[in-house]
């Protein structure tokens, strides 16, 4: 009997420290977490709409709105070369002579880099070339003389991430060209045409993707 009840109080100690010994023994080192990283892009395509003020276009009083399109070709981190096109042809009110559009293709390096939280910074510089037209009331020319120039200048813009391929963009530049003096009267002689440098601001929102 005496055996039995020992054999019995045995038991209950050993059940009583079993759960103790289960605590006791080292669990086993959880995996690494796998981190989440961005995909690698080397190319950007911009889409938006544009604004360009005409002060190339003498006794305009307004800038036109349009669309601008950019394909950037980024190297590394910190800087790309892009191709920009603009395209310009309406006006808000009727204050501007005759029916002026403008046209600019323009190609250069871009800087960019992280500003804080999702924006970031870039500025780019341009150069290209410029085309005006519907801005002349001279009988014969039915645009500006000469209607295309030598363009470039620079800008600055800031960009908020969405998601790793989509973000928002928001831009401006200064955009130099060389037109006929006066473009709404025919200021050639001898076959030539004076010219002067004027200076048009752009702005731009719109959508950027990456691939």
């Amino acid at each position: 009997m005496k055996r039995k009840s020992f054999l019995a109080i045995l038991a209950v100690v050993a059940a009583a420290f079993m759960p103790l010994a289960a605590t006791s023994q080292i669990a086993p080192d959880r995996p690494p977490r796998a981190e989440k990283t961005e995909p690698s892009t080397k190319y950007e395509v911009y889409a938006g709409a544009g604004y360009t003020s005409l002060n190339n276009v003498n006794q305009s009083r307004n800038g036109l709105i349009g669309v601008n399109v950019t394909v950037t070709r980024d190297w590394g981190r910190y800087f790309g070369l892009t191709a920009d096109g603009g395209w310009y042809n309406f006006t808000y009110n009727s204050a501007n002579p005759g029916n002026p559009s403008v046209d600019m293709l323009l190609l250069g390096p871009v800087f960019h880099g992280h500003l804080i939280g999702k924006v970031d910074a870039f500025a780019h510089a341009l150069l290209g070339i410029e085309h005006i037209s519907g801005t002349s009331s001279t009988p014969g020319l039915p645009y500006s003389t000469p209607n295309i120039s030598l363009a470039g200048g620079l800008g600055v813009g800031l960009e908020y991430k969405l998601n790793p391929r989509f973000a928002l963009r928001a831009w401006g530049d200064d955009i130099y060209s060389s037109f006929a003096a006066n473009t709404n009267q025919a200021v050639c002689t001898n076959g030539g045409c004076s010219s002067h440098k004027n200076r048009s601001a752009r702005a731009s929102m719109g959508v950027v993707y990456k691939f």
